[in-house]
């Protein structure tokens, strides 16, 4: 216990350089070792840490969703207003208005609660898990659980957890990119000095939370953790500036086009009401009340309800969503931007061929492939595990040295002993060890190598054109003693021979991006091979390849350039991890909402540059982190479901705000009409309140309701005109058949003030369930079957609503009193003349604004 709780300590301590000084020191502070901390004090330290930042978090977490729910400026003056109007006499009907704004907000946090619970545990099945030595063992655990103390194994493709000082290291690179700004690759070493007040650049011997490694392997121990780190004041300043979706800067000015409706209609009221003579407080009230039955303050919980439930499909279709809001722009992408292997091809790559230049089978060529790709210690990709299938290096052979792969040069190299002889192996893309070569081995003699490049490159590009991957192998003789390798060794080479992976197209993949095509959602595949083997599978699958685009292309256009050739290409070859995030941003800046499908180290800066970041569970850790959405298949199919589910998630929350705003824009109407000629409140505020509740209860629904096919044939996309000219419309019928209401109430049945509000608040609430099941969908009611759920909810309601006034122990309460059966069929008439009135307007409406209206969400 007290080498843990040295740990802690040493963790809390952000102002020690921990990079300076012996590191023995800094194991002895940390109460660890170079084996690393047991299990149990690992989960001690947790449990410590826990306690002491995040103590009853998730109560806490309950507990600010509880009160984000009578949060909003309206509820909160209602609350004042009613415990004001409580004080001065009026106890029963605050005490009413008070226990449904409770039931209210308790509707919301029950929805948004039960949201947040299935994405956690959808996250819990995707976490990125790190290496670490536990009791002298490697374990698996999730980043949030790497301790102070813990020794954290680094291989290529894995994330830092934390900020660790070096114990060891082999030919580690590390992309510090996040922290820095430096796109290229940081060589550390364990045995650097440095100085206490170093910079971070300057830092060799440490690596930081926040960055991952490129290549080769190390061991480090972690000091910091979680928002002690270097990256945790960057991520707490980026989380107070985070940008923000497209969907929630639509929900956004929404909210702000309801405020303006509402202020304007509100003060009107309460104006009305003052000017004549009723009392101040029931007059605030009953305004404040038609405040919130304007808002539809239910929105963030049938988000939450409707992302929520999305999230459950989608995860039956193997994708799962790490952020819901990912799901909206699923269903808004216009653009998906991807990689070949696995999704376009089956990604089961073979070695076709390990050829010498003459075209013939070679066992010299097959072994020195191993040596390198069995030798090597980097991330093992599928070309290497390809040629180690067909042959592995004898136990024996050990590497000398080794220059590591990345992606600017797009070579790797070992050196190791070949018939006792120092030999430098580089094997990499055929025109980058090509330019490695000063001859090749032809006819069996070493031939300048312009003697023969042309010949050599019609035979690679005849190899591609068939969609074969070409890789080159070369050598060269290393002196003795060995120096230590670095790039500019692999020089002066001879090549000596081709391998080729045959990596055919999947079955499904031009069914995929035909289907995607359909939806508007057009498919670019980027990718490092060359040109000629990229544009064969393209075309295999359906996709165009006039235009094919090559990195040394792209490297020489500016970006105004390169938007506007984007527009007409569909295969990026030959680029490199940075050119791919510029073609994610040329696509961006065009107009396109842009998703990036990528599962490897080079993926992470496209994967941060798109709208949507989408990986596989199988993808390296970088990759899978940088993602918003994880397949668990990779398939275009399963991003074509995505889509999909995306877009009828979106229509659905769509639907909560078209038919609640224009239906609560109808009533304020109205009631700012019946203020005008009434001598009495038409609805007194608590029942104008549980009016709002009740109809709520159905919209909760909407989450899980059947979409109509059209509704998702083109992306979603937040037309505020289209809402405000839909809920103009719309309220406006409502007005009339209230007016209409009013009228036979008042002129035909002489109805008194609480017959009058028993009527109204019955006919209020059936209009509301009707309108909610017309205006659902853009189809005649009668040829769109909406979700089980909502018929019930919408019946149960409908039921509950007629009931209430002759129910005494609750009628009295809510002002309510029975309402003649006469006039019951009366307002059932009405009800129906009113569905019929919205689908006759719906019809006419829907029509000519098509395209205006959020229809096609």
């Amino acid at each position: 216990m007290q080498r843990v709780g040295q740990a802690d300590r040493g963790a809390t301590a952000p102002a020690d350089p921990f990079w300076a000084g012996p590191t023995a020191e800094l194991l002895e502070r940390l109460g660890t070792s170079a084996t690393g901390l047991t299990q149990a004090e690992a989960e001690a330290a947790l449990a410590r840490r826990r306690l002491r930042r995040h103590h009853g978090h998730g109560t806490a977490t309950r507990a600010r969703l509880l009160l984000a729910q009578f949060s909003s400026p309206i509820v909160l003056i209602l609350i004042v207003a009613t415990v004001i109007s409580m004080l001065v006499g009026d106890l029963t009907d605050g005490l009413i208005i008070l226990a449904i704004i409770l039931a209210s907000g308790l509707l919301g946090f029950a929805q948004e609660d039960r949201a947040n619970s299935v994405v956690a545990e959808l996250l819990r099945s995707v976490q990125v898990r790190v290496p670490v030595l536990r009791d002298e063992r490697e374990r698996a655990v999730p980043v949030a659980e790497v301790v102070p103390g813990d020794i954290v194994l680094l291989r290529a493709g894995a994330v830092v957890p934390a900020d660790c000082r070096l114990l060891a290291g082999e030919n580690l690179l590390v992309d510090e990119s996040t922290l820095t700004g430096e796109s290229f690759p940081v060589e550390k070493d364990a045995a650097a000095s440095v100085e206490p007040g170093a910079e971070l650049v300057e830092r060799r011997d440490s690596v930081f939370l926040g960055t991952h490694v490129v290549s080769g392997t190390g061991r480090a121990v972690a000091v910091r953790t979680g928002r002690d780190t270097q990256f945790g004041a960057v991520s707490s300043e980026l989380e107070q500036r985070r940008v923000t979706t497209a969907f929630t800067r639509g929900t956004t000015r929404f909210g702000v086009l309801l405020i303006w409706i509402m202020v304007i209609l509100t003060g009107f009221i309460f104006l009305v009401n003052t000017l004549f003579g009723r009392p101040l407080i029931e007059s605030l009230l009953f305004a404040l009340a038609l405040a919130v039955g304007l808002s539809p303050q239910m929105l963030p919980a049938i988000v939450s309800v409707s992302l929520s439930a999305g999230a459950r499909r989608m995860a039956r279709q193997r994708v799962v969503i790490k952020r819901l809001d990912a799901i909206e722009d699923l269903g808004a992408l216009t653009a998906i931007c991807t990689d070949k292997t696995g999704t376009l091809t089956r990604g089961t790559v073979q070695l076709d061929r390990a050829a010498d230049l003459d075209g013939h089978e070679s066992e010299g060529v097959l072994r020195l492939a191993s040596l390198n790709a069995g030798l090597q210690e980097g991330f093992p990709n599928p070309l290497d595990l390809a040629i180690l299938a067909r042959r592995r290096p004898d136990p024996a052979e050990r590497a000398l040295d080794e220059v590591p792969y990345d992606f600017a040069r797009r070579r790797l190299s070992v050196a190791a002993e070949i018939d006792g002889i120092p030999t430098l192996i580089t094997k990499g893309a055929f025109e980058s060890v090509l330019d490695a070569c000063a001859s090749a081995r032809v006819g069996g003699r070493d031939a300048p190598i312009d003697e023969v490049r042309t010949a050599l490159m019609q035979r690679y590009a005849e190899l591609s054109g068939r969609g074969v991957r070409v890789l080159g192998i070369a050598v060269r003789t290393l002196p003795a003693p060995l120096p230590v390798l670095t790039p500019a060794d692999e020089t002066g080479m001879v090549l000596v021979g081709l391998l080729g992976f045959d990596d055919p197209p999947r079955d499904d993949a031009g069914a995929a991006v035909a289907e995607l095509a359909r939806l508007g959602v057009s498919v670019r595949l980027i990718t490092g091979d060359n040109r000629f083997a990229a544009a064969a599978v393209a075309a295999s699958v359906g996709l165009p390849t006039e235009h094919v685009l090559t990195g040394r292309e792209l490297a020489a256009m500016d970006d105004a350039a390169l938007a506007s050739a984007v527009r007409s290409t569909a295969v990026f070859a030959e680029v490199e991890p940075l050119q791919k995030r510029r073609v994610v941003g040329a696509l961006r800046a065009d107009g396109e909402t842009v998703g990036f499908l990528g599962d490897g180290i080079n993926d992470a800066p496209a994967l941060h540059a798109a709208d949507v970041g989408i990986s596989v569970d199988t993808a390296v850790d970088v990759a899978k982190q940088a993602a918003g959405v994880v397949l668990l298949d990779k398939s275009l199919d399963v991003i074509v479901d995505g889509v999909t589910l995306g877009r009828a998630t979106f229509a659905n929350t769509l639907k909560y705000v078209r038919v609640t705003t224009s239906a609560n824009f109808g009533n304020m109407l109205s009631m700012a009409a019946a203020s005008l000629f009434l001598p009495f409140l038409p609805l007194l505020p608590r029942q104008i309140l549980l009016l709002n509740f009740l109809s709520d209860i159905p919209a909760t629904t909407i989450a899980a309701d059947a979409v109509d096919p059209e509704a998702i044939e083109a992306p979603g996309r937040w037309d505020l005109r289209g809402i405000r000219n839909f809920m103009i419309v719309f309220g406006l019928l409502s007005t009339v058949f209230d007016l209409a209401t009013f009228a036979v109430l008042l002129l035909v049945f002489q109805a008194g003030p609480t017959e009058f509000r028993s009527a109204w608040f019955i006919e209020s609430t059936l209009t509301e369930v009707v309108v909610l099941l017309s205006l659902r969908t853009a189809r005649p009611v009668l040829r769109s079957r909406p979700g089980a759920a909502l018929v019930w909810a919408s019946v149960a309601i409908a039921v509950t609503t007629v009931a209430l006034p002759y129910v005494p122990f609750l009628a009295e309460p809510l002002g309510l009193a029975p309402v003649p059966g006469a006039l019951v069929l009366v307002l059932l008439a009405l009800t129906t003349l009113y569905l019929g009135a919205n689908e006759l307007l719906k019809r006419r409406f829907l029509a000519p604004h098509r395209a205006r209206l959020p229809r096609r969400a």
